[in-house]
């Protein structure tokens, strides 16, 4: 599995990166300043490091450079900046991209793996992505769903059902948005077929795992990701 250091002084961005990356079956480990960095990095096998430029005491500059110091590990700058002089110099200093703050889940990831092809990682490898909540693993690039490690068969519109919950945990979605998303546009079964659809999913993950799709009353469904 890949192991990404989170490097960034504001535990709550901590926090939204390690949920985001681990919703990608990407293992995590965190720091809130360079010194803290420094340990993991020695004890821990940390494939790429995710560091924010704007820490108090040492700023991600000096963090990249002494982490070039001891290690040839992947290191991507993470910022409010937009400034080209502060891309040229972390690239300059050993960075190896530099990410603009706010980003999506889908441009981190990619980048990761971008990164990480770059400096010769196991592209097999690499290419397996995952969205993991508690007990449901979908595995996007062969199409199929585990729950608990067992296989659980879905249709085409169930699974793409549950891959758009777990992408978007949180977000409620109205009967009308799931038909226009998963379904054809112009599709006139109605919005009862999401209803069987939802149904028959949440039989086939069981009691467990079906817990995480909710019914948001008076507006559609939604997926919990729990704690």
């Amino acid at each position: 599995m890949t192991t990404v250091l989170i490097v960034d002084d504001e535990q709550d961005m901590r926090n939204l990166i390690e949920m985001m990356l681990n919703n990608s079956d990407i293992e995590t480990f965190t720091a809130a300043s360079g010194t803290e960095a420094y340990d993991v990095i020695v004890r821990e096998k940390i494939d790429l490091v995710l560091l924010d430029v704007m820490m108090p005491h040492e700023d991600g500059f000096v963090v990249c450079q002494s982490i070039r110091a001891m290690s040839n590990v992947p290191i991507i700058f993470l910022t409010a900046r937009d400034a080209n002089d502060d891309k040229v110099k972390g690239l300059t200093l050993g960075g190896d991209d530099y990410i603009v703050k706010p980003f999506t889940h889908d441009e981190l990831v990619a980048r990761i793996y971008a990164v990480l092809r770059r400096s010769g990682a196991n592209i097999a490898e690499l290419q397996q992505k995952y969205v993991v909540f508690g007990p449901i693993k979908i595995d996007e690039i062969a199409r199929k769903v585990s729950v608990d490690g067992k296989s659980i068969p879905l249709t085409l519109k169930e699974f793409e059902l549950l891959h758009l919950f777990m992408k978007n945990p949180g977000n409620a979605y109205t009967r009308e948005q799931l038909l226009e998303r998963i379904w054809d546009i112009d599709y006139v079964g109605g919005t009862r077929t999401v209803d069987t659809h939802i149904k028959t999913l949440r039989i086939k993950l069981g009691k467990e795992a079906a817990a995480h799709i909710q019914t948001v009353w008076g507006v559609g469904y939604r997926f919990d990701p729990g704690e």
